[in-house]
């Protein structure tokens, strides 16, 4: 089941909304790999393509359309390069990289990024028909990125065939902990839960008491929740989730990273895969909300199930208030989607990266990895031998985070490379 976040419709939101452009410093290159048909008494070739834009003075407008392929060219792959000059909106941190580069009076920027902007959800950043395509395709982006004069190439929150062939490239493997809450029934063969409650019994008596303890203060302060989805969220709706969605970012002293505009474009676009859920005071004032991603309509999961036995997935993206609410930011970031997904038949929920009190609330560590490339030879030397300490430090805190699961049984082995953010 697609992401909603690999679509055409989600790229061309990001860039034509003014989220993502070169003035905000994501300058859009496709690059693509054909086949070329074989001239006579010769075998077929292939060539990767960069779009134009990479000839492009960084304040001109840049088109995410490939390049016309070559007479009779079959497509074999593609993904999305972006030149940046900083390294906000990224989530996988080499702001100390930069730094370092700038003592030696070398420069970090610009640098190479294929990933979805804003979007620390793991999913395929190197499309191409088969691993000989793909592998093909990390050559092409490696020469380019050479050829560019590029300091480095970040491929972030991909997928294990991508990491593959990134690996064989010659890249070093990173890797960082999300929290991901599973749908699922440990002691019953990993049956989907029927209610909330029945979940709740799965926890540890101390978590359990804890939950609900936290979602009765919410509701003891007279708030409810409206769960709207798809074409029901109003522009109303919109515009007051922009309202709180600000007032997060800018608590935290930065602008938001995404426009009004792209949400009218995801409302316009691509509604059926986003869930609001809105909270109430008693006379009906909206004080909050989050925005849950969904990876299909909930009308077609059961559906699809029956076809491919592809779960539904959820994944926790925004949220934001208007007034203090204790417990406020688990029940609308963390229960109300878990409480929906039960509801709906949703395999699991994507509760993002940070935040080890996700545990307590039954959402477990997953690992997630990226992979990097930088050209100075000393400093892919020294970041190659800092990232195996890291690396071995994210062994052994996913070991230790398992340890203390929130479950009355167990549920298996720490969990390895994720198919995906959100708050934290």
């Amino acid at each position: 089941m697609p992401q909603p976040f690999a679509t055409p419709d989600y790229w061309a939101a990001l860039h034509d909304s003014g989220s993502a452009t070169p003035e905000t410093g994501w300058q859009l290159q496709l690059l693509t790999l054909w086949r070329e048909p074989p001239a006579q008494g010769m075998e077929s070739t292939t060539v990767a393509a960069l779009t134009p834009a990479a000839q492009l003075p960084p304040s001109a407008p840049c088109s995410p359309i490939a390049p016309s392929p070559p007479a009779g060219a079959e497509l074999l792959g593609a993904c999305a390069l972006y030149i940046k000059a900083h390294s906000y909106g990224e989530y996988v941190f080499d702001w100390a990289w930069a730094d370092a580069h700038a003592r030696h009076g070398l420069p970090y920027y610009p640098k190479g990024l294929v990933a979805v902007p804003f979007t620390p959800v793991p999913g395929p950043r190197l499309l191409a028909v088969d691993s000989t395509a793909r592998a093909a395709l990390m050559s092409g982006l490696l020469r380019w990125s050479q050829a560019l004069h590029l300091s480095s190439l970040h491929l972030l929150f991909t997928h294990e065939e991508d990491l593959a062939a990134a690996q064989a490239a010659g890249l070093m493997l990173r890797h960082t902990v999300q929290f991901h809450w599973h749908n699922a029934h440990a002691a019953e063969g990993g049956r989907a839960y029927t209610s909330f409650e029945e979940f709740l019994a799965c926890l540890s008596q101390d978590k359990r008491k804890k939950i609900r303890q936290e979602r009765r203060k919410v509701a003891d302060a007279g708030v409810r929740f409206v769960h709207r989805h798809g074409h029901d969220i109003t522009p109303a709706d919109w515009d007051f989730f922009y309202a709180c969605y600000e007032r997060t970012y800018l608590e935290h002293g930065t602008p938001p990273y995404l426009t009004r505009d792209f949400f009218h474009r995801m409302a316009q676009d691509m509604a059926e895969h986003w869930l609001m859920c809105l909270a109430h005071r008693a006379d009906g004032t909206p004080i909050a909300c989050s925005l849950i991603a969904l990876s299909a309509c909930p009308s077609s999961v059961k559906r699809q199930k029956d076809i491919n036995n592809a779960p539904g997935i959820a994944y926790g993206r925004y949220w934001g208030a208007l007034q203090r609410v204790d417990c406020l930011h688990f029940e609308a970031c963390y229960y109300q989607p878990m409480e929906w997904c039960i509801a709906h038949g949703y395999a699991r929920f994507e509760g993002g990266a940070q935040g080890e009190h996700k545990m307590a609330r039954a959402l477990l560590p997953v690992r997630t990895s990226s992979a990097h490339w930088l050209a100075h030879p000393a400093f892919a030397d020294a970041v190659d031998r800092y990232l195996a300490r890291e690396g071995q430090g994210i062994g052994a805190y996913l070991e230790n985070l398992h340890e203390r699961t929130p479950f009355r049984e167990p549920v298996g082995a720490p969990r390895g490379d994720a198919p995906t953010a959100g708050w934290p």
